[in-house]
């Protein structure tokens, strides 16, 4: 039995909490959780900023051997035309978001069968050609282990491959990993450890990354632990992860639409209790893709420091019926309401502009 007081002060102490503790958290009141989230945000990042950037995602393609349940975009789901973009479509969107001073391109697509090295090298060479200043974090672990099965080249060889051909960073787009849920909802893909060794090459080749957590898959409290269990221990091993964003299922469109789609209260606690077990990531996202953005406000005082990207033109989850959209003003009063100073951030995550 956990005695609540005792662990209590464990947190407000800044001790590192234990996986068992982690999943009785799940079962405290919002309000209380959500002030021990701050209280392990200050200690960690003390400053009363909450940052964002001006980026893009664009999906050059939707055709993907995956085929995840979870997915509402991949062809295959019957609800989305297949889709490559040519390369010229690709640099006129990048063209575009520097008009209005962006930073970031996130290159996104699926495990498109014909997808070998020489089309990433050949997209982010083309990319870099043109657009030299701009940052390129793009693709995916599942992209690298794609690669490496077709290839038969190391994670290692891939990466230093498109490093040397301009590319920046990997977003650890993480699902969920535990293996329970990914062998239900994305047999296809790569598994936890591949996702590990992944991080791993990343830290080999010097090169950055995130991770993200999809919850309300249909896993237990435990598991969503055993996920950020994961997390912690490969920051531990790395250094590598500058961010944490967690966001929820949203079922609408895919092959789960039976799944109850989790609140509000969830997303707050599990902002929450991310922020006091990942004791080692400075940066927590608050998800107001999926969220919302009043929601997302909220979770600034619950946790999370960071507000993600204005993010043009994104079209996975909205391929899930949820549409919600923003811009760099209405963020910048998002953040100043909360309380927070907003600071317009680069990919590093270094101050460019205050507000």
């Amino acid at each position: 039995m956990i005695n609540k007081e005792e662990l209590k002060n464990k947190i407000k102490s800044g001790v590192r909490i234990t996986s068992e503790e982690g999943t009785e958290l799940f079962n405290w009141d919002i309000v209380e959780l959500g002030a021990l989230g701050d209280l392990r945000r200050k200690m960690i990042y003390p400053d009363e900023t909450a940052g964002f950037i001006i980026d893009r995602i664009i999906n050059y393609t939707n055709i993907c051997e995956a085929q995840c349940r979870f997915c509402a975009y991949h062809s295959r789901a019957g609800r989305i035309d297949p889709c490559n973009l040519q390369m010229d479509e690709i640099l006129d969107k990048i063209g575009e978001l520097k008009n209005i001073s962006g930073l970031q391109v996130m290159l996104q697509g699926g495990l498109h069968p014909d997808a070998d090295l020489e089309f990433y090298v050949q997209m982010v060479s083309a990319v870099k050609k043109r657009f030299p200043d701009i940052y390129l974090h793009s693709f995916s672990p599942s992209e690298i282990v794609h690669i490496s099965a077709k290839s038969g080249l190391s994670y290692e060889e891939i990466l230093k491959t498109l490093k040397d051909a301009g590319l920046d960073s990997i977003p650890g787009a993480s699902d969920l990993l535990v293996d329970r849920i990914r062998n239900i909802v994305s047999p296809k893909k790569s598994t936890t450890e591949q996702w590990c060794n992944v991080m791993r090459a990343l830290k080999s080749s010097g090169m950055g990354s995130t991770a993200t957590m999809t919850y309300g898959m249909g896993e237990t409290d435990a598991e969503k632990i055993e996920h950020l269990n994961v997390i912690r221990s490969i920051q531990d091993e790395t250094g590598i992860l500058r961010a944490f964003i967690p966001w929820s299922f949203s079922p609408k469109n895919t092959d789960m639409e039976h799944i109850v789609q989790a609140t509000g209260v969830d997303y707050l606690k599990v902002v929450a209790v991310a922020r006091i077990f990942l004791d080692n990531i400075v940066y927590i996202q608050a998800g107001w893709l999926t969220e919302g953005l009043k929601l997302a406000q909220v979770a600034l005082a619950m946790g999370a420091n960071d507000m993600g990207g204005v993010l043009m033109e994104e079209v996975v989850v909205k391929a899930t019926g949820i549409e919600t959209a923003t811009s760099m003003e209405e963020l910048v009063e998002i953040i100043k309401n909360s309380g927070k100073e907003p600071v317009l951030r680069d990919s590093e995550y270094r101050i460019v502009k205050r507000f």
